[in-house]
């Protein structure tokens, strides 16, 4: 079964986006860099163990690239949210081939020492409106035990969407974590509640 690799809060700056992490959990972020030629760059934040929170932006020191940014990030604007999710998996291919059409293709990442291999959507956007996770299988050492330990926990993370049922029944093949809970809402929406030194804190759209 897959597991809950890393959240994603986009931002149209990466200082927007980092500054509204640290106010909401009141934890510093660590590490990140630019994922070149995909144009974006990013910061990160330990969950702990192997997890972590990504802030991701589009990056001003690099051409726009010639296909869409992850995450919809090329019609995001506003206030930074919480937006994505990402699953870690054994086997990309095999998890590709039990997801909801529109997943897209499987390409080799890289930043820095670390390589994985990502399910890339076509148009940017994953299904369910983005609600469905990325994919990722890790080619190298995981990054999320290098960051600073910060205290902070995932205790839930709250998925709404107009299809939740539909939704719901298409992550029981790659994913079972009390964790997880997926409702009905108008729109897609998602929230995340964390332990942390200074108690609950929560993130969400």
């Amino acid at each position: 079964m897959a597991e809950i690799d890393h959240l994603v809060v986009r931002a149209e700056s990466l200082a927007e986006g980092v500054e509204h992490v640290e106010a909401a959990l009141g934890v510093k972020m660590a590490g990140g860099g630019e994922h070149k030629g995909h144009g974006t760059h990013n910061r990160l934040m330990s969950l702990g163990g192997d997890r972590y929170l990504e802030v991701i932006a589009p990056n001003p020191a690099e051409p726009a690239p010639k296909h869409a940014r992850m995450f919809d990030m090329d019609r995001f604007s506003g206030t930074p949210s919480l937006s994505a999710w990402v699953l870690r998996v054994k086997n990309i291919s095999q998890a590709m081939a039990i997801a909801p059409e529109g997943m897209g293709e499987i390409l080799a990442l890289s930043r820095g020492e670390f390589r994985w291999l990502f399910s890339f959507p076509p148009g940017g956007r994953l299904p369910y409106d983005g609600a469905f996770p990325a994919l990722i299988e890790w080619q190298s050492e995981h990054p999320a035990p290098l960051l600073p330990a910060t205290g902070c926990h995932l205790q839930a993370l709250k998925i709404y969407h107009p299809q939740a049922e539909e939704l719901r029944q298409a992550l029981v093949p790659l994913i079972r974590d009390k964790r997880l809970l997926v409702f009905q809402g108008a729109t897609f929406s998602i929230r995340a509640r964390f332990a942390t030194a200074h108690g609950t804190r929560l993130l969400g759209m």
